[in-house]
């Protein structure tokens, strides 16, 4: 059965549930636009793709309340009720963590040499592609059960991309001679916190895998 049938005549919530996930994209875009500004020293730009997404998370968690509300308000499907605030509540805290890496740039302006710059973009490039693949995932549970199978194995892909972005990312930091050690471990760090985000969206992803089987049954 589709989740939509369960949502009949309940096009309010299904509304709020698309803006919502439509920040979720929305996100990616602008922290990689935030990253891309901040290797081109353009600060500036930095600071508004970060203020971009300090709002856009805020509406998002506006949105979350106001979802959350109307499942409990209107007592909607009580069977089903628990799991999608789960994972309503994962995809926010997913947008939390796209703000927190600009705000770790903001707060200790790293010195990225630009042997790095593409090695970092890629991996920012495969984490945004594990969340897109994410939020189709959810879009699918809401609207066509049948094909969120397809984007979940999509999430697990871009996880593991981003597993072998950082890892060579981090051995390029550390197998370069001219940084002290205390630069090597900030970026490191940096790389590390970039790549967490991937993984909690594949720790989404089999959350809802189950989710699909548990409807499917």
């Amino acid at each position: 059965m589709a989740f939509v049938s369960i949502f009949k005549n309940r096009t309010g919530i299904e509304k709020e549930i698309d803006s919502f996930l439509n920040l979720a994209s929305e996100s990616g875009l602008i922290f990689m636009q935030g990253i891309d500004a901040f290797l081109n020293n353009n600060i500036d730009s930095f600071s508004e793709h970060l203020s971009h997404i300090v709002e856009t998370e805020k509406e998002a968690d506006t949105l979350r309340l106001s979802i959350e509300d109307l499942l409990y308000r209107k007592t909607l499907i009580p069977e089903s009720r628990g799991d999608v605030l789960e994972l309503i509540e994962r995809m926010d805290a997913l947008l939390g963590r796209f703000k927190g890496v600009l705000f770790r740039v903001e707060i200790e302006r790293p010195d990225i040499k630009p042997q790095f710059h593409d090695g970092l973009k890629n991996l920012s490039n495969c984490v945004i592609q594990a969340v897109e693949s994410a939020t189709l995932s959810l879009r699918s549970y809401f609207k066509d059960i049948s094909q969120a199978t397809d984007h979940i194995h999509k999430i697990a892909f871009w996880e593991t991309e981003a597993d072998k972005g950082s890892t060579s990312l981090q051995k390029a930091i550390f197998n370069n001679n001219e940084l002290g050690l205390d630069l090597k471990m900030q970026l490191r760090d940096l790389v590390r916190s970039i790549d967490k985000i991937a993984d909690h969206a594949e720790d989404l992803g089999d959350t809802l895998a189950i989710y699909v089987i548990k409807r499917s049954l």
